[in-house]
């Protein structure tokens, strides 16, 4: 019987325990493998902390957000023999495999793993939808519903009271959940961190709009968005993270004050922060987050180490973990050009 153990890594989103209960399910039921939980992440191979999955443990899952397992952003680089005490892991844990469901930083360190000998596939997540070599992660659907339903309700505030209103949205070095949430929510400019933005311009437009009887608008931007004349994001503190991430965020505040006192309008800001993290997933990421934890566990059993499962049309494919991590999936620039469409 193969031990085979499971952890979710990075930031958590809706969709993951929909993986976790498709690959316990078909693990069990089919294979009749063995699950295990790892607990917080690459936190608990470094200092191995698990639990025995069964049928049981996954009932009544699949609605809910967050991650039955817990998460972290450990770095295993960042510790002291980490990588050796990953490995070391496998054989304390009596584990045959392994299942990393994360975004690049958890999937980077994976394939170094995987580079090792280690007997590990990962499984896509990042609610930016920027990682590479699949056409959607899980998580992502839900958080552009999030800011698709935050842009509807702050039309009506706007609208009623002559304003401008700016909402930042997540998105460090991509724009995807800008531009998705901004299309479908109507907004009037969207910010992204592919393409630099001037002030004046973002000004202009809403003049022109507002000169057209329109007397509100909305500007969606990334928190990684950058004005042309910078090339430092809008940080809180300088603090970093362990893979040397620091916290953005600022960039609604600061763009609110110079609209107000470029253009003369009234204008907010609104920050959807974790609210795009949290709550239930969608049908969509459901769906694909089930497909993708069936995808994984049959790599298991196959034994097809150092793989991925992805999306890639409306097909389940398996790729080299390598393919990736290393380089992020940014906005198509034809999809930006559509939404350019509606600017002003």
């Amino acid at each position: 019987m193969m031990r085979v153990g499971m952890l979710t890594g990075g930031g958590d989103c809706p969709g993951l325990n929909a993986v976790i209960r498709a690959a316990v399910r078909k693990g069990i039921e089919q294979y009749g493998f063995e699950l295990l939980g790892i607990k917080r992440g690459w936190a608990g191979m470094v200092d191995p902390e698990a639990e025995q999955i069964d049928l049981r443990s996954v009932s009544g899952i699949l609605q809910r957000g967050g991650t039955i397992l817990g998460t972290s952003r450990t770095n295993p680089a960042k510790i002291e023999k980490g990588f050796e005490k990953c490995a070391n892991a496998f054989k304390i844990l009596k584990m045959d495999a392994l299942i990393a469901i994360g975004g690049e930083d958890t999937l980077g360190v994976a394939n170094k793993l995987a580079k090792m000998g280690m007997p590990i596939v990962g499984a896509p997540k990042t609610i930016d939808n920027d990682l590479n070599a699949t056409d959607f992660t899980f998580g992502f659907d839900t958080a552009v519903n999030i800011v698709m339903e935050a842009v509807d309700r702050l039309h009506t505030t706007a609208e009623s009271h002559d304003r401008v209103m700016v909402v930042e949205v997540m998105g460090r070095h991509a724009g995807w959940i800008a531009v998705y949430g901004g299309i479908s929510g109507g907004a009037d400019v969207i910010l992204i961190p592919e393409e630099k933005f001037d002030i004046e311009e973002v000004c202009t437009l809403l003049k022109r709009r507002h000169a057209r009887g329109k007397n509100f608008s909305i500007v969606v931007a990334a928190e990684g968005a950058l004005p042309k004349d910078t090339n430092s994001f809008m940080t809180k503190g300088n603090e970093l993270d362990n893979f040397g991430h620091v916290k953005l965020g600022g960039i609604g505040e600061a763009l609110a004050k110079e609209i107000e006192k470029r253009t003369g309008f009234e204008t907010r800001a609104t920050v959807l922060g974790h609210i795009q993290r949290g709550g239930s997933p969608t049908a969509f990421d459901r769906v694909l987050g089930t497909r993708f934890g069936i995808a994984a566990i049959d790599l298991v059993a196959k034994k097809d180490w150092g793989k991925m499962v992805a999306l890639q049309g409306n097909k389940i494919v398996a790729v080299p973990l390598e393919a990736a991590v290393g380089t992020l999936k940014t906005v198509d620039k034809d999809l930006f050009n559509i939404a350019k469409v509606f600017f002003g």
